[in-house]
């Protein structure tokens, strides 16, 4: 009971949208109207918020941090922490406050990186902020960051039950941006700090 409990805290703490959060503290417009229509960060900057846009970003990578963190100091076994690692993931992805329609999770997976593993949570956002930088496409530098996350956790802990749960959250991520990959090989996607919607 105590292991259900836990998935299912985390799954209503990864549907708390900060997207929404910072919008409405920040008094903007709804993210889901205006730019890509995504509840996230990205989303948010095009708005020409950038408080906004970092408060939600904090706010979507504590969660995912927090849940992991929490259920590691509860003493689970690691095949409940990974759980609740995907629980909070998937909670932010399909969020049951918004009608299961939620964000693309990259500040909510880096935050879980970051509590299975502060190297490994390094080693991704570090292949994320170089790609973002050079190239400037937000999408891009997230499918790279997920693909090459699993890679990244066999280097350093090998094929175990951490690395299956990596592999999950990167195709889920990787499968989000789907139509940005698309927009991406068409030349269509918008850049980081462009109001644009292609």
């Amino acid at each position: 009971m105590q292991t259900v409990l836990a998935i299912l805290a985390a799954y209503l703490l990864g549907s708390v949208s900060f997207a929404m959060v910072s919008s409405r503290i920040f008094g903007l417009a709804d993210p889901r109207s205006y730019g890509s229509g995504n509840p996230g960060a990205t989303n948010v900057l095009r708005g020409g918020n950038k408080k906004a846009a970092l408060f939600t970003l904090i706010g979507d990578a504590l969660k995912g941090w927090a849940a992991v963190y929490i259920a590691q100091r509860m003493g689970f076994s690691d095949n409940v922490i990974g759980l609740v690692a995907l629980a909070v993931f998937f909670g932010h992805l399909f969020p049951i406050f918004l009608k299961f329609k939620g964000g693309k999770g990259v500040a909510t997976a880096a935050g879980v990186l970051f509590a299975l593993d502060p190297l490994l949570g390094l080693a991704v956002a570090g292949t994320w902020l170089f790609t973002a930088y050079v190239f400037r496409y937000s999408s891009l530098a997230a499918i790279l960051a997920a693909a090459l996350a699993p890679v990244y956790t066999v280097l350093m802990h090998g094929g175990n039950s951490q690395a299956v749960v990596v592999g999950i959250l990167a195709l889920a991520l990787i499968g989000k941006h789907w139509q940005n990959l698309q927009r991406l090989l068409a030349g269509q996607e918008t850049k980081i700090g462009s109001k644009k919607k292609h």
